[in-house]
């Protein structure tokens, strides 16, 4: 076979396979990079990762067996270099998801990723092809390389690493040298198992009374995406930075601290979140506690008395330290008395040794308090005051999908709480539901990324939600049976249990059943790559 016919060949195999991979290189994107989610979301997703290649093979053995007898006609390497990409394009319109939450970005390292993919796959191809003296045989094996497609991507995604590597540490260093041109910069990490993105907003709102200060925005809390931040939102004016701090894995913290090199070190609670990675809660415990092993011996700790975890940190940290309660304990920096909380907000006395102050805020539910809380013990080091605080606090508004109230024209009162649902979140969330009144509805899928716990939580989960829910509609069969088995253990109605395949089927459930006055919850809205 001439080399040109092969290199037609194999440039048209090869754009067919890039342009069908589509769908799995969104797999890719949504687990971040990272190869170990990348595999387990292809097992959970295993048909619609095989099913791209699987068809981009049969129009390539259909293709080959149609022009057998021309193989040597010029429209022979014509028809191999136009068709797989066109077939590649329909693959990839029919399996194109568009209803996804978080659809595909066409980011400079997706660029880089299809780049890399289409240099592998031609060259990979056209080896085959050299290789393989027998023309028929070397196609025949061609038309089914597409088999392969999830581990071609992530072959792809392996050579790019290196690549990959040396930008982010050219953005990291730039944004490490931008940092350094501001040595009065108040640097504060916040991290945590839950609550360190309301936290931070909470903080952020309050800090702003007396300071010029940037936050991380929304869930920005990785090196790359605090990295972004620091390199284009960092301005001379800023007096404070807050960075979240994000963990899938043991030393994820620590490396954003050899970023930002934070003086204060915020740590909103530990617990179970990410055990698909972390695989015990130990293993969490000593990642969140390497932000306070990374401060300096000035630097300054905070933490919530949860009578548990967080409690043990503290009392092991030596350098200076503060701790918040909910009630007054004899160590507590700040604390609260007289809280009333209600479907509408909560009040309070937020008080400290050397004075109180009564405050309202319109967020949602007893845990909140304790945010409020942790955010003023920092306030008060960087010297706001009292009636600072209380301002602050009262401008504090409700985070984006978590347990914010929705107008809703039906009127029935809609709770959004559906960010990242954790354990200890969702039993927060059901205290709040349980303070309104009846009737109360609960539109759910579950928690994820719990690993081989994740089936008692669920379970748990269900226990727990029978005494504050009277209508359940679970999105999801499989994911949600264990939900129905804590429902049905502890004496749940079993005809206002409603298991729905999806969240518009259950929007479409509830409009039939949902009536004036009623309140939903809207706990957790799985990402993508996780939906059944």
């Amino acid at each position: 076979m001439p080399f040109y016919m092969m290199l037609l060949i194999a440039v048209g195999a090869a754009l067919g396979m890039v342009i069908a991979a589509r769908s799995i290189v969104h797999f890719f994107q949504l687990e971040s990079y990272q190869f170990p989610g990348y595999y387990r979301t292809l097992k959970r997703n295993l048909l619609r990762a095989l099913l791209p290649g699987v068809i981009l093979s049969l129009v390539l053995l259909g293709l080959y067996f149609a022009l057998s007898a021309w193989r040597e006609q010029w429209f022979f390497g014509l028809a191999w270099l136009l068709v797989p990409g066109i077939a590649g394009w329909g693959i990839r319109t029919a399996m194109m998801d568009r209803k996804a939450k978080k659809p595909l970005a066409f980011t400079p390292r997706v660029k880089r990723l299809y780049f890399v993919s289409l240099l592998v796959y031609v060259l990979g191809l056209l080896g085959l092809l050299s290789l393989m003296k027998e023309s028929t045989a070397a196609l025949i094996v061609i038309s089914l390389m597409p088999l392969f497609l999830p581990v071609w991507v992530a072959l792809a995604g392996l050579l790019a690493w290196p690549v990959e590597k040396l930008i982010s540490e050219l953005y990291f260093h730039d944004a490490q040298r931008i940092l350094k041109k501001h040595p009065d910069l108040i640097k504060i990490g916040i991290t945590g198992s839950y609550g360190k993105t309301s936290v931070k907003y909470i903080l952020g709102t309050m800090l702003a009374e007396k300071y010029q200060t940037l936050i991380t925005p929304a869930s920005f809390n990785t090196p790359m995406g605090v990295t972004k931040v620091i390199r284009t939102k960092l301005m001379p004016a800023h007096q404070v930075f807050v960075a979240e701090m994000g963990a899938r894995h043991v030393g994820d913290i620590k490396e954003l601290c050899r970023l930002v090199h934070p003086t204060l070190g915020v740590i909103t609670s530990v617990g179970p979140q990410h055990l698909d990675t972390f695989k015990t809660v130990e293993r969490i415990k000593n990642t969140k506690y390497e932000l306070i092993s990374a401060l300096p011996r000035t630097g300054v700790s905070f933490f919530p008395d949860d009578g548990a975890i967080c409690r043990e940190l503290y009392d092991k940290t030596k350098k200076e330290k503060h701790i918040v309660s909910l009630n007054k304990t004899d160590d507590a920096d700040v604390w609260a008395e007289n809280v009333t909380v209600s479907e509408r907000g909560s009040s309070f006395m937020l008080c400290t040794p050397s004075g109180s102050i009564q405050c309202e805020t319109k967020l949602l539910g007893e845990h909140n308090i304790q945010n409020i809380l942790l955010a003023a013990s920092v306030c008060l080091k960087l010297g706001l005051t009292l009636r600072q605080l209380r301002n602050g606090i009262g401008r504090i508004q409700p985070v984006e999908h978590r347990l914010q109230l929705l107008p809703n024209p039906g009127g029935m009162t809609i709770i959004d709480d559906a960010f990242n649902s954790n354990p200890r979140g969702a039993e927060a969330a059901l205290k709040v539901l349980a303070q309104f009144p009846a009737r109360r509805i609960i539109i759910t899928p579950g928690m994820v990324e719990l690993g081989a716990e994740e089936a008692d939580f669920n379970r748990s989960f269900g226990e727990k939600m029978a005494a504050s829910v009277d209508v359940a509609i679970l999105v999801g069969a499989n994911h949600t049976a264990p939900i129905v088995e804590g429902l049905k253990a502890a004496g749940f109605d079993e005809s206002n249990i409603h298991v729905v395949r999806s969240l518009n089927d259950a929007s479409a459930l509830l409009r039939q059943i949902g009536h004036k006055g009623d309140t939903v919850l809207f706990e957790n809205d799985l990402p993508d790559h996780y939906q059944e």
